[in-house]
């Protein structure tokens, strides 16, 4: 989620040379449907077009929040034992293990306590 405020925002040079790389390079960028929700919510006024910009691409995916990973996700954060945990940050867990693809975060500590065998790539 830090990621896509970070590239929708212009705060992060990170981010956007992540977007950019993916572009160049025709790398698909993933995003977890209920990831997306969040930075959706807390983009500040006037960067709204970042977030169109971001999913008008033609490399970037939502993966759906359907009845099939909805239900993997209630399976996931039940048996973490915390029925409240932030489910953003918890969609992204079985998108990435189902992909095998590595989680661009700066904050990596929910997703690796969910599952700590999936890769992150650290946003500094």
């Amino acid at each position: 989620m830090s990621a896509i405020v970070g590239f929708c925002t212009g705060q992060s040079v990170y981010a956007e040379a992540l977007v950019m790389t993916a572009i160049d390079e025709n790398i698909v960028l993933s995003i977890p449907a209920a990831a997306l929700a969040r930075p959706c919510g807390v983009i500040p006024r006037g960067h709204e077009l970042g977030v169109d910009v971001l999913l008008d691409l033609p490399c970037t995916v939502v993966d759906p929040l359907d009845t099939a990973q909805a239900r993997a996700l209630g399976a996931l954060v039940g048996h973490s034992g915390d029925p409240d945990r932030d489910i953003a940050a918890a969609h992204v867990v079985p998108c990435a293990q189902r992909r095998g693809w590595p989680v661009v975060t700066n904050d990596p500590k929910p997703l690796l306590s969910l599952d700590s065998s999936i890769e992150i790539e650290s946003l500094p």
